[in-house]
């Protein structure tokens, strides 16, 4: 797994409304994660993250829903989401909105969530695409520029191979609101699904046996019925 560490110090927000556009990207996300949330349940919901946490979750059918952040409104229990205070294999679904964006060690992040998670647990992650107009303007930007462009920004293939490393199936994923300061609240249409979104998303479950089998294991495992018939004929021939 390439590293993903940060060097600089970076400071996420309290809520979407810190960001330009902040309320546009946080209803464009519910948008995507609308038709997904009827879809995943279980006993146990955490949210991972001030911006996970105004995410609207309600039509999921998971009852026990838990805020977890460092500090902030609206939380359920104040900790640092990198040393989760939840027992191993014990979390039916995790929401990360943003949350390795603003991670100075995405990856330590990623395996302690994976640790809570159940076996087939529900995934969900979100982020800023690099291929977009924000990704063009955090190169472009001078140093000390406002948020997001003080953000990382993951592109969706980088974090596939990050969760196909740790063996999660993934379900959906997308590039979406590709205008960042459109409000399509109302209507969302077609072409806001696009390579160059700002955003993007990620559903993925956590799988217990590999999705890839290693061709060459396969072939030793597979029973050798020659030398078996072999035997058979030469004891046959004594008789």
């Amino acid at each position: 797994m390439r590293s993903a560490r940060s060097v600089k110090q970076i400071t996420p927000p309290d809520s979407w409304a810190e960001l330009p556009w902040g309320e546009y990207y946080r209803a464009a996300l519910e948008h995507q994660l609308a038709p997904w949330w009827p879809k995943i349940f279980g006993f146990h919901l955490v949210k991972v993250g001030n911006l996970s946490t105004e995410i609207d979750t309600r039509p999921c059918l998971v009852s026990h829903q838990v805020n977890i952040g460092l500090q902030g409104k609206n939380l359920d229990v104040i900790t640092d989401p990198h040393y989760l205070p939840f027992a191993s294999k014990s979390v039916d679904a995790c929401l990360l909105a943003h949350i390795l964006t603003y991670s100075m060690t995405p990856h330590w992040l990623l395996r302690e969530v994976d640790r809570i998670m159940i076996d087939d647990g529900w995934l969900v992650i979100s982020g800023f695409n690099p291929i977009s107009l924000l990704g063009v303007k955090k190169i472009t930007a001078q140093i000390g520029c406002r948020q997001p462009c003080q953000a990382q920004m993951f592109s969706i293939r980088r974090q596939l191979d990050w969760l196909r490393l740790l063996n999660y199936e993934v379900m959906h994923h997308a590039n979406f609101h590709v205008l960042p300061w459109q409000k399509s609240e109302k209507r969302f249409l077609p072409s806001d699904r696009s390579m160059f979104g700002c955003l993007n998303v990620i559903i993925a479950r956590k799988r217990t046996i590999p999705l890839t089998l290693n061709p060459r294991r396969a072939t030793l495992l597979k029973p050798k019925f020659s030398n078996a018939l072999g035997a058979a004929k030469k004891i046959h021939r004594r008789f």
